[in-house]
Protein backbone atom coordinates (compact mmCIF):
# COMPACT_ATOMS: atom_id res chain seq x y z
CA UNK A 1 0.00 0.00 0.00
CA UNK A 2 1.41 3.27 -0.90
CA UNK A 3 2.54 5.80 1.87
CA UNK A 4 -0.33 7.40 3.53
CA UNK A 5 -0.27 11.12 4.89
CA UNK A 6 -2.95 12.63 6.71
CA UNK A 7 -4.07 16.33 6.31
CA UNK A 8 -6.32 18.41 8.79
CA UNK A 9 -8.15 20.89 7.67
CA UNK A 10 -8.21 24.35 9.00
CA UNK A 11 -10.48 27.42 9.55
CA UNK A 12 -13.06 28.53 6.82
CA UNK A 13 -14.30 24.68 5.74
CA UNK A 14 -17.15 24.77 8.54
CA UNK A 15 -20.26 24.46 7.90
CA UNK A 16 -24.09 23.97 9.29
CA UNK A 17 -24.77 20.66 9.87
CA UNK A 18 -20.93 18.84 10.08
CA UNK A 19 -20.77 16.20 11.73
CA UNK A 20 -24.18 15.21 12.39
CA UNK A 21 -24.20 11.99 9.84
CA UNK A 22 -21.76 10.73 11.90
CA UNK A 23 -23.09 11.34 15.09
CA UNK A 24 -26.61 9.10 14.21
CA UNK A 25 -24.26 6.57 12.90
CA UNK A 26 -22.20 5.39 15.90
CA UNK A 27 -22.44 5.09 19.26
CA UNK A 28 -18.99 5.95 19.92
CA UNK A 29 -18.73 8.77 18.27
CA UNK A 30 -22.17 10.14 19.92
CA UNK A 31 -20.20 9.67 23.13
CA UNK A 32 -16.78 11.83 21.57
CA UNK A 33 -19.51 14.49 20.67
CA UNK A 34 -21.13 15.06 24.00
CA UNK A 35 -17.93 14.72 25.28
CA UNK A 36 -16.74 17.45 24.34
CA UNK A 37 -19.81 19.38 25.45
CA UNK A 38 -18.74 18.77 28.89
CA UNK A 39 -15.07 19.56 28.57
CA UNK A 40 -15.60 23.04 26.79
CA UNK A 41 -19.27 23.39 28.45
CA UNK A 42 -20.84 24.66 25.36
CA UNK A 43 -23.43 22.89 23.32
CA UNK A 44 -20.69 22.94 20.30
CA UNK A 45 -22.55 19.57 18.63
CA UNK A 46 -25.44 21.70 18.77
CA UNK A 47 -23.78 24.80 17.23
CA UNK A 48 -22.22 22.51 14.47
CA UNK A 49 -25.57 20.59 13.59
CA UNK A 50 -27.75 23.94 13.54
CA UNK A 51 -26.10 26.75 13.73
CA UNK A 52 -26.91 29.74 13.66
CA UNK A 53 -24.14 30.32 11.16
CA UNK A 54 -23.31 33.29 12.75
CA UNK A 55 -22.30 31.50 15.68
CA UNK A 56 -20.43 28.77 13.72
CA UNK A 57 -18.75 31.27 12.23
CA UNK A 58 -17.44 32.68 15.42
CA UNK A 59 -14.00 31.95 15.64
CA UNK A 60 -14.30 30.78 19.29
CA UNK A 61 -16.75 28.20 18.15
CA UNK A 62 -15.48 27.97 14.61
CA UNK A 63 -11.79 26.04 15.75
CA UNK A 64 -13.85 23.59 18.26
CA UNK A 65 -15.78 23.02 15.67
CA UNK A 66 -13.53 21.76 12.59
CA UNK A 67 -10.98 19.89 15.40
CA UNK A 68 -13.97 17.92 16.58
CA UNK A 69 -15.60 16.84 13.60
CA UNK A 70 -11.77 16.15 12.25
CA UNK A 71 -11.15 14.32 15.17
CA UNK A 72 -14.28 11.88 15.67
CA UNK A 73 -13.89 11.08 11.50
CA UNK A 74 -9.94 10.18 12.36
CA UNK A 75 -11.32 8.04 15.92
CA UNK A 76 -13.47 5.98 13.54
CA UNK A 77 -10.93 5.32 10.86
CA UNK A 78 -8.43 4.01 13.52
CA UNK A 79 -11.25 1.76 15.12
CA UNK A 80 -11.85 0.21 11.74
CA UNK A 81 -8.00 0.19 10.51
CA UNK A 82 -6.22 -0.87 13.32
CA UNK A 83 -3.62 -2.25 11.18
CA UNK A 84 -3.91 -2.38 7.79
CA UNK A 85 -1.65 0.54 6.33
CA UNK A 86 -4.46 2.65 6.28
CA UNK A 87 -3.06 4.70 8.95
CA UNK A 88 -0.39 7.60 8.21
CA UNK A 89 3.01 7.55 8.08
CA UNK A 90 3.05 11.48 8.59
CA UNK A 91 0.73 13.97 9.33
CA UNK A 92 0.00 18.07 9.38
CA UNK A 93 -2.51 20.61 9.58
CA UNK A 94 -3.21 23.94 7.81
CA UNK A 95 -3.04 26.70 10.82
CA UNK A 96 -5.89 25.31 13.35
CA UNK A 97 -5.53 21.70 11.25
CA UNK A 98 -2.13 21.71 13.38
CA UNK A 99 -3.80 20.28 16.58
CA UNK A 100 -5.63 18.05 15.06
CA UNK A 101 -2.36 16.41 13.55
CA UNK A 102 -0.47 16.71 16.51
CA UNK A 103 -4.12 14.52 18.24
CA UNK A 104 -3.22 12.16 15.54
CA UNK A 105 0.40 11.63 16.05
CA UNK A 106 -0.29 11.30 19.75
CA UNK A 107 1.40 14.03 20.61
CA UNK A 108 -1.79 15.79 22.29
CA UNK A 109 -4.69 14.20 24.16
CA UNK A 110 -8.55 14.92 22.14
CA UNK A 111 -9.50 16.35 26.01
CA UNK A 112 -5.99 18.96 25.58
CA UNK A 113 -6.34 19.53 21.34
CA UNK A 114 -10.13 20.81 22.09
CA UNK A 115 -9.37 23.00 25.05
CA UNK A 116 -6.45 24.69 23.33
CA UNK A 117 -8.39 25.33 19.94
CA UNK A 118 -11.30 26.47 22.05
CA UNK A 119 -8.62 28.98 23.40
CA UNK A 120 -6.54 29.58 20.83
CA UNK A 121 -9.91 30.59 18.75
CA UNK A 122 -11.46 33.12 21.47
CA UNK A 123 -7.62 34.93 22.28
CA UNK A 124 -7.43 35.31 18.26
CA UNK A 125 -11.47 36.38 18.05
CA UNK A 126 -10.17 38.66 20.78
CA UNK A 127 -7.00 40.12 19.30
CA UNK A 128 -9.01 40.86 16.09
CA UNK A 129 -11.34 42.92 17.89
CA UNK A 130 -9.13 45.06 19.41
CA UNK A 131 -6.27 45.40 16.22
CA UNK A 132 -8.68 45.61 13.26
CA UNK A 133 -6.90 44.04 10.19
CA UNK A 134 -8.09 42.56 7.18
CA UNK A 135 -6.71 39.53 4.75
CA UNK A 136 -6.51 38.63 1.12
CA UNK A 137 -5.94 36.30 -1.45
CA UNK A 138 -3.57 36.91 -4.14
CA UNK A 139 -3.53 34.41 -7.46
CA UNK A 140 -1.04 34.14 -9.56
CA UNK A 141 2.14 35.65 -8.40
CA UNK A 142 5.18 33.82 -7.10
CA UNK A 143 6.05 33.40 -3.35
CA UNK A 144 9.37 35.96 -4.01
CA UNK A 145 6.87 38.57 -6.11
CA UNK A 146 4.83 38.68 -2.81
CA UNK A 147 7.63 39.02 -0.52
CA UNK A 148 8.45 41.99 -2.44
CA UNK A 149 4.57 43.07 -2.52
CA UNK A 150 4.57 42.90 1.58
CA UNK A 151 7.83 44.35 1.62
CA UNK A 152 7.07 47.44 -0.05
CA UNK A 153 3.41 47.83 0.73
CA UNK A 154 4.52 47.28 4.90
CA UNK A 155 5.39 51.72 4.23
CA UNK A 156 1.76 51.85 4.75
CA UNK A 157 0.98 49.46 7.49
CA UNK A 158 1.49 46.35 8.59
CA UNK A 159 1.02 43.48 6.43
CA UNK A 160 3.00 39.69 5.64
CA UNK A 161 2.62 36.73 3.77
CA UNK A 162 0.27 34.49 5.86
CA UNK A 163 -0.50 31.60 3.85
CA UNK A 164 2.02 29.94 1.34
CA UNK A 165 -1.37 27.60 0.18
CA UNK A 166 -0.23 25.78 -3.25
CA UNK A 167 2.03 27.68 -5.92
CA UNK A 168 1.04 30.84 -7.29
CA UNK A 169 -2.07 30.95 -4.94
CA UNK A 170 -1.04 33.06 -1.45
CA UNK A 171 -2.79 35.17 1.59
CA UNK A 172 -1.82 37.85 2.95
CA UNK A 173 -2.28 39.51 6.40
CA UNK A 174 -2.25 42.99 8.40
CA UNK A 175 -3.43 46.09 8.94
CA UNK A 176 -6.29 47.10 6.28
CA UNK A 177 -3.94 49.93 5.33
CA UNK A 178 -0.95 47.41 4.75
CA UNK A 179 -3.07 44.78 2.84
CA UNK A 180 -4.94 47.16 0.77
CA UNK A 181 -1.19 48.61 -0.53
CA UNK A 182 -0.21 45.13 -0.59
CA UNK A 183 -3.47 44.25 -3.52
CA UNK A 184 -2.78 47.19 -5.77
CA UNK A 185 0.64 46.63 -5.48
CA UNK A 186 -0.27 42.77 -6.09
CA UNK A 187 -2.52 44.51 -8.92
CA UNK A 188 0.03 45.93 -10.83
CA UNK A 189 2.60 43.45 -10.88
CA UNK A 190 -0.15 41.44 -12.69
CA UNK A 191 -1.59 39.28 -10.30
CA UNK A 192 -4.84 37.07 -11.52
CA UNK A 193 -6.81 37.39 -9.05
CA UNK A 194 -6.69 39.81 -5.93
CA UNK A 195 -9.37 39.62 -3.25
CA UNK A 196 -9.87 41.15 0.30
CA UNK A 197 -11.32 38.55 2.37
CA UNK A 198 -14.17 38.31 4.93
CA UNK A 199 -12.40 37.09 8.13
CA UNK A 200 -12.96 38.13 11.77
CA UNK A 201 -8.75 39.10 12.12
CA UNK A 202 -5.44 39.30 10.43
CA UNK A 203 -4.47 35.51 11.29
CA UNK A 204 -1.29 34.84 11.28
CA UNK A 205 0.25 38.47 11.23
CA UNK A 206 1.58 40.71 13.65
CA UNK A 207 -1.85 41.86 14.78
CA UNK A 208 -2.32 38.58 16.74
CA UNK A 209 0.42 39.46 19.13
CA UNK A 210 -1.96 40.10 21.99
CA UNK A 211 -3.04 36.37 21.58
CA UNK A 212 -0.08 35.16 22.20
CA UNK A 213 0.64 35.51 26.17
CA UNK A 214 -2.98 33.60 26.69
CA UNK A 215 -1.96 30.92 24.33
CA UNK A 216 1.65 30.70 25.96
CA UNK A 217 0.01 30.19 29.19
CA UNK A 218 -2.67 27.44 27.78
CA UNK A 219 0.01 25.43 26.02
CA UNK A 220 2.51 25.23 29.25
CA UNK A 221 -0.31 23.71 31.16
CA UNK A 222 -1.22 21.02 28.57
CA UNK A 223 0.68 17.59 28.41
CA UNK A 224 2.55 17.56 25.05
CA UNK A 225 4.23 14.36 23.84
CA UNK A 226 7.07 13.25 21.57
CA UNK A 227 5.21 12.27 18.58
CA UNK A 228 4.55 8.60 17.19
CA UNK A 229 4.82 10.10 13.47
CA UNK A 230 6.74 13.21 12.12
CA UNK A 231 3.78 15.76 12.77
CA UNK A 232 5.00 19.03 9.51
CA UNK A 233 5.01 22.14 11.23
CA UNK A 234 3.32 25.28 9.73
CA UNK A 235 6.01 27.83 10.50
CA UNK A 236 8.67 25.43 9.69
CA UNK A 237 7.65 22.93 6.60
CA UNK A 238 9.57 20.37 8.49
CA UNK A 239 8.97 17.44 10.63
CA UNK A 240 8.98 17.34 14.18
CA UNK A 241 8.55 14.90 16.92
CA UNK A 242 9.68 15.97 20.43
CA UNK A 243 7.25 17.80 22.82
CA UNK A 244 9.25 21.06 23.51
CA UNK A 245 9.63 21.79 19.49
CA UNK A 246 6.35 21.09 19.38
CA UNK A 247 5.12 23.37 22.14
CA UNK A 248 6.79 26.43 20.60
CA UNK A 249 6.14 26.01 17.10
CA UNK A 250 2.73 25.95 18.20
CA UNK A 251 3.58 29.24 20.04
CA UNK A 252 5.33 30.44 16.95
CA UNK A 253 2.47 30.00 14.43
CA UNK A 254 0.27 32.34 16.01
CA UNK A 255 2.34 35.12 13.77
CA UNK A 256 4.10 33.27 11.81
CA UNK A 257 3.45 32.61 7.58
CA UNK A 258 1.62 28.79 7.56
CA UNK A 259 4.11 27.08 4.97
CA UNK A 260 1.88 24.68 3.34
CA UNK A 261 2.85 24.08 -0.19
CA UNK A 262 6.51 23.92 1.33
CA UNK A 263 5.14 21.36 3.85
CA UNK A 264 3.27 19.42 1.23
CA UNK A 265 6.24 19.09 -0.92
CA UNK A 266 8.56 18.27 2.42
CA UNK A 267 6.08 15.18 2.75
CA UNK A 268 6.25 14.21 -0.64
CA UNK A 269 10.07 14.35 -0.47
CA UNK A 270 10.04 11.70 2.25
CA UNK A 271 8.16 9.25 0.90
CA UNK A 272 4.35 10.53 0.72
CA UNK A 273 2.47 8.98 -1.99
CA UNK A 274 -0.83 9.45 -1.20
CA UNK A 275 -2.89 12.38 0.78
CA UNK A 276 -5.90 11.63 3.03
CA UNK A 277 -8.08 14.90 3.96
CA UNK A 278 -9.48 14.23 7.22
CA UNK A 279 -12.60 16.48 7.93
CA UNK A 280 -15.07 18.98 6.83
CA UNK A 281 -14.77 19.94 3.01
CA UNK A 282 -12.04 19.33 0.41
CA UNK A 283 -10.04 22.53 0.43
CA UNK A 284 -6.57 20.83 1.22
CA UNK A 285 -7.17 18.03 -1.40
CA UNK A 286 -7.12 20.99 -4.38
CA UNK A 287 -4.02 22.87 -2.74
CA UNK A 288 -2.45 19.18 -2.78
CA UNK A 289 -3.39 18.79 -6.65
CA UNK A 290 -1.71 21.97 -7.30
CA UNK A 291 1.44 21.78 -5.37
CA UNK A 292 1.59 17.77 -6.49
CA UNK A 293 0.02 17.89 -9.94
CA UNK A 294 -0.93 13.48 -10.53
CA UNK A 295 -0.72 12.47 -6.90
CA UNK A 296 -3.06 10.98 -5.16
CA UNK A 297 -5.88 12.57 -3.03
CA UNK A 298 -8.95 11.77 -1.11
CA UNK A 299 -10.79 12.94 1.81
CA UNK A 300 -12.58 11.58 4.96
CA UNK A 301 -15.73 14.11 5.66
CA UNK A 302 -18.86 12.24 6.34
CA UNK A 303 -19.75 8.66 7.82
CA UNK A 304 -19.80 7.07 4.58
CA UNK A 305 -16.36 7.89 3.51
CA UNK A 306 -15.41 6.08 7.00
CA UNK A 307 -16.93 2.42 5.53
CA UNK A 308 -14.80 2.70 2.70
Amino acid sequence: MATRAFVFPGQGSQYVGMAQDIYEADSSARAMMERADQILGIPLTSICFRGPENELRQTGNTQPAIFLHSMVLFAQIKKRHPSDGTLPAMVAGHSLGEYSALVAAGALSFEDGLRLVRIRGELMQQAGEKCHGTMAAVVGLSSEAIEEVCAEASAAGIVQPANFNSPGQIVISGSVEGVRKGMDLAKARGAKLVKELVVSGAFHSPLMEGAREGLKKALDLATIRDAEIPVYANVTAEPVTHAAEIRDLLYRQLTHPVRWEQSVRAMARDGAQAFLEVGPGKVLQGLIGRTLPGTATSGASAWNDVLQ
